[in-house]
């Protein structure tokens, strides 16, 4: 695997964020156009640690989709299957703040282009190249982009790649829940990390004893390293029947979380590329945990997510004066 030209692959939805940014003079919201879409947050972190990364979706042949490709290409991610529709527009989201930093999302998407994408449009020898394909649900919610995920898994899955996956549930875009939990379900089973919410492993399990959903998850689907997030009570990781926790840096300068959890991921997927998934110590997954939660930590201090993901002399740094 170590000749392949990719570290890392994803497929998924990319999209606007609309996030608020104060009111105009005529005392109206405003919004900022911000690149978003989860599978291209994470690649833009891995291409800030180093890493060499591809992104297969599909955008509008709009002004925003124009606006998408320009960013993600300036990330230094390859858009070679990035495909623009020149029918269907670039799917939008808009994103209302609490005064904690947390979001709510109103979509945009009936249909959005990120939904179109099809099978025939995967460019199969872009995910052999890749040493990770990641992947979450958005390209599962609907039955064509579904057929098109499930083709790179099995892809994937055939090229030896790491598969990771991250459930990333927005309930606004399922017709139905229960939808959303086989889809879930279906990653997990295919998957060697998998990194899920605090909200993610509610929703699955109705429990909020975290312990016993990771203990679920490893009996069910037996995922070589699960990673769950807690917001701001920090991370843990379980791999071979044993648990690691990490506290969180908790920020006095929050201005939203939208990409804290992708920035967790990618650095997660960073680690694993640099270490493996065999014969992980305590010490690397406390290692691990701590790099992750402190890049997501000061994401949160940051307007979107895609331009402004933190290096890794930043997270370090950030790290070392917490000591």
């Amino acid at each position: 695997m170590e000749n392949r030209q990719y570290d890392v692959t994803a497929l998924g939805e990319l999209l606007i964020d609309f996030t608020e940014n104060g009111d105009s003079s005529q005392g109206n919201p405003t919004f900022e156009a911000n690149p978003g879409g989860a599978p291209c947050n994470v690649l833009a972190m891995l291409n800030r640690l180093g890493k060499k990364t591809a992104f297969i979706g599909k955008v509008g042949n709009d002004m925003f989709g124009k606006q998408l490709k320009a960013a993600v290409e300036e990330c230094g991610i390859d858009t070679r299957n990035l495909v623009m529709d020149d029918e269907i527009h670039t799917t939008l989201a808009f994103v209302h703040t609490y005064p904690d930093g947390d979001r709510d999302f109103s979509f945009y998407r009936n249909p959005g282009a990120d939904m179109m994408l099809t099978k025939d449009e995967v460019d199969a020898d872009l995910i052999r190249n890749s040493k990770i394909f990641h992947f979450g649900t958005l390209s599962s919610t609907h039955e064509g982009v579904r057929e098109a995920t499930r083709y790179a898994l099995d892809v994937a899955k055939e090229a030896g790649c790491i598969i990771t996956f991250d459930p990333n549930l927005r309930p606004p875009l399922w017709k139905d829940l229960n939808d959303a939990r086989k889809e879930i379900e279906y990653g997990m089973e295919r998957c060697d990390v998998l990194k899920i919410s605090d909200n993610e492993v509610e929703f699955l399990f109705d429990t909020t004893d975290y312990d016993k959903g990771a203990a679920l998850i490893e009996e069910k689907y037996h995922i070589p390293l699960v990673l769950i997030t807690m917001g701001k009570d920090g991370s843990r990781a379980y791999y071979r029947g044993r648990k690691v926790e990490a506290a969180p840096f908790l920020q006095e300068h929050t201005i939203e979380t939208t990409g804290a959890g992708d920035t967790f991921c990618a650095s997660t997927l960073n680690y694993v590329l640099e270490h493996g998934l065999d014969d992980l110590t305590d010490e690397n997954l406390a290692e691990l945990l701590t790099f992750a939660n402190a890049a997501a930590s000061l994401i949160t201090t940051k307007k979107g997510a895609l331009r402004v993901m933190p290096a890794r002399d930043e997270v370090l740094d950030f790290i070392a004066s917490r000591k």
